[in-house]
């Protein structure tokens, strides 16, 4: 399954990517990540790896961050693996003017097991999910 979902962000590209690009700010938007442990490499830089945490309601899910490519504001390609999950997102920015950005998001899913079940039943769960976490990214870059 893949898909592209974007949104326009009322600040400078300058100002959203360093927004972006700031691990602390995960928590401030990203609803339900819990923790971010660094398995391997530079935090943040091609090749390392991270697990991350996300609670949803009573849920715990396990996540394993490896990122790709990191070249903001042109791209950060990243793969994101937890239990019958498979993502590869590829995330860049456009400028839109002095006070405008646009926020392009492609994700591609690998489903197995009750993945593949839920993903064939709701497939546009996933792309909601998506377009959710770029609102609240939005509305946290325009709040600062």
């Amino acid at each position: 399954m893949k898909y592209t979902v974007e949104i326009e962000i009322n600040k400078p590209i300058d100002e959203v990517v360093k927004l972006f690009d700031n691990e602390d700010n995960l928590f401030k938007w990203m609803r339900g990540l819990q923790s971010i442990e660094h398995l391997s490499g530079e935090p943040g830089k091609n090749g390392s790896t991270s697990k991350m945490i996300f609670k949803q309601g009573k849920r715990e899910i396990e996540m394993l961050e490896t990122v790709i490519s990191l070249n903001l504001p042109d791209e950060f390609i990243a793969s994101y693996e937890a239990k019958g999950v498979y993502n590869l997102a590829k995330i860049s920015f456009l400028p839109m003017g002095d006070n405008k950005t646009k926020y392009v998001t492609e994700q591609e899913f690998q489903l197995k097991g009750f993945m593949k079940v839920v993903g064939l039943i709701m497939p546009g769960a996933f792309k909601k999910q998506t377009a959710s976490y770029l609102k609240m990214f939005k509305d946290f870059a325009e709040d600062q």
